[in-house]
C-alpha cells in the first residue's frame, strides 16, 4: 500500500512540473510582439492588442492601466491592459 501511494504521489509531482512547460511553450503562438524593455524587461504585445510584461527574472509583472514604457531602442510605448504572459 505504501509503495502505490509513493509511485501516484511521485507520478503527480512529475505531471505537475511538466504543465508549466507546456504553458510556455503557447507564449509564442499567443503573442504578436515580442519588445525588451530598458530596464531589461520583456513586453509581451498580444493579438487583441493587450499586453504582458515580464522582468529580466521571467517572473509576471503588474502592469499599470496607461503606464509609459521605454523600449531598449528609446521609443515610448503605452500599456494597455495587465495580462499574464
Amino acid at each position: 500500500m505504501k509503495a502505490t501511494l509513493f509511485t501516484l504521489a511521485v507520478a503527480f509531482a512529475a505531471a505537475g512540473v511538466s504543465v508549466p512547460v507546456f504553458a510556455r511553450d503557447a507564449l509564442p503562438q499567443a503573442t504578436q510582439q515580442v519588445l525588451a524593455l530598458k530596464d531589461g524587461s520583456t513586453l509581451y504585445v498580444f493579438r487583441d492588442g493587450k499586453m504582458a510584461k515580464e522582468d529580466r527574472y521571467g517572473r509576471a509583472a503588474y502592469l499599470k492601466q496607461g503606464e509609459v514604457l521605454e523600449l531598449a531602442d528609446g521609443r515610448k510605448v503605452p500599456a494597455v491592459g495587465n495580462e499574464v504572459a
